[in-house]
């Protein structure tokens, strides 16, 4: 037994040796905003679900040979927020809240896509939301508050990083007056970058480019890629930037390159505890880490993907006694677009709409009394909410730190929660743990739980940045 186990060791060394510890000249590095660990279960189940089979159905990411945990807490916070986190996972040392690439003093430290340039490695950044907002601007952005989205702008064309995708930019902040401030966007051109606006735009006419800022077509008004549930074919995905991203930064390149890609919706649908949006967005993110998988399985000596992500948002429970999660399939739209459809439906109607109008939207948005049967309690929930608002014509609003929505929309969602079993802990952030999935050259580095600080500082050390 002892000889065979020898033997064992020997051809892990081997192994070790020419792929998975090698060093990483190819870096993926994908950040679910919001991901817990059971919003990762939730999708799972969901799919399976819709397999006919409990566990039948992966995510590619958590199929990756090594799954591990991580701590997400800031400098000041057990719990973070994406600034202090995304600093965290771009620099490898904590911050305060609120703070973006800067330490407790405010002192600007490197992030490892900084160190990365400095390595002559190609570099990029994405996320489904603007490209200023916390988690990408943490990679490049040094200001003492998230919100100084013009000064992070800055930032952004001081870097000169290959590649830039998402769906915009913020362009300026509060501190900023329009008629004093130049916008920003002429300052992208000028300083070098082609902006492509959508896909389309981007095969057509960056084919050449060597520095790329890759658009949603509307992108001035930069609210954010809409959510895969509510996408249309005009609308960029995760999987269509990671594409275009990977195109940039090969061209004419020898030395490799480092890439963060952000799934930033998944934060906000969770913010809105909206369950169907969120295992949506999941999804989504999980297709453009099939588009890093295949290029590592060309590269397979020389790429490391890992995925984690910057905290978890929601404190969902995946089950109430039992879960009914495949009613989800049914939702058509996210909680955003049912209230922008209240409001049309209202506007049509001249502030005169019956609640039959309104079952009605609800049946084709939700799929309540055709596809998902509901209780008495539940319609009497939704009939009180348009009797105090639509019956009225009156608005009250139902905020949360991304959207604010109609008391009609958050009373279908809620339906929604309820039908599905699924319970939220918050409308924020929580202190749970988040997963970190790798594979490829360094991934035996992330075998244990671990702290956000380590997960760069495992990078860097796989990399040679």
């Amino acid at each position: 037994m002892r000889k065979y186990l020898t033997i064992s060791y020997v051809l892990m060394f081997f192994v070790c040796l020419q792929s998975v510890c090698g060093q990483a000249k190819y870096v993926f590095y994908f950040i679910g905003d919001g991901m817990g660990v059971n919003i990762v279960n939730a999708t799972e189940a969901y799919l399976s679900a819709m397999n006919g089979e409990r566990g039948s159905v992966s995510l590619l990411m958590t199929q990756f040979p090594v799954a591990s945990i991580s701590t997400t807490y800031s400098a000041d916070a057990d719990v973070t927020d994406s600034a202090a986190a995304g600093t965290a996972l771009a620099t490898g040392k904590k911050t305060k809240n609120n703070y973006l690439g800067v330490d407790p003093d405010v002192q600007p430290m490197e992030t490892i896509a900084e160190k990365a340039k400095k390595a002559g490695k190609k570099v990029g950044v994405a996320s489904t939301v603007p490209i200023n907002h916390a988690t990408p601007a943490a990679f490049y952005g040094h200001q003492k508050s998230r919100s100084m989205y013009y000064e992070i702008s800055q930032d952004l064309l001081s870097s000169g990083f290959d590649f830039f995708g998402g769906a915009g930019l913020y362009n300026r902040d509060k501190f900023y007056d329009k008629t004093t401030a130049p916008d920003i966007y002429p300052l992208i051109e000028q300083a070098g970058y082609t902006v492509a606006k959508g896909y389309e735009d981007f095969k057509a006419n960056a084919g050449k480019s060597k520095k790329v800022m890759l658009v949603q077509k509307n992108w001035e008004e930069a609210g954010g890629i809409p959510y895969a549930i509510d996408r249309t074919s005009e609308d960029l995905s995760l999987r269509q930037i990671t594409e275009a991203a990977i195109d940039v930064l090969m061209r004419n390149n020898k030395k490799g390159f480092f890439l963060m890609l952000e799934g930033g919706r998944i934060d906000w649908a969770a913010h809105a505890n909206d369950a169907a949006s969120v295992v949506k967005e999941v999804i989504d993110m999980d297709e453009a880490v099939k588009v890093a998988y295949e290029f590592y399985k060309k590269h397979p000596k020389e790429t490391l993907i890992v995925i984690t992500a910057d905290h978890d948002t929601g404190g969902l429970t995946a089950g109430q006694g039992r879960l009914n999660i495949t009613p989800l399939q049914h939702q058509r739209q996210s909680q955003d677009q049912l209230t922008k459809r209240i409001n049309e439906l209202r506007v049509s109607k001249n502030g005169i709409v019956s609640w039959e109008e309104v079952k009605d939207l609800l049946t084709t948005t939700m799929g309540f009394w055709k596809e998902i049967p509901i209780s008495w309690e539940q319609e009497k929930n939704l009939r009180d909410a348009y009797e105090e608002t639509i019956a009225k014509n009156r608005e009250v609003v139902d905020r949360n730190l991304y959207a604010d929505n109609s008391l009609l929309a958050a009373k279908a969602k809620q339906v929604m929660n309820e039908v599905a079993r699924l319970g939220w802990g918050t409308t924020s952030h929580s202190g749970g743990f988040v997963p970190v999935y790798a594979i490829g050259a360094g991934q035996h580095l992330f075998t244990q739980q671990m702290d956000n600080i380590e997960i760069p500082q495992k990078i860097i050390k796989a990399a040679n940045y």
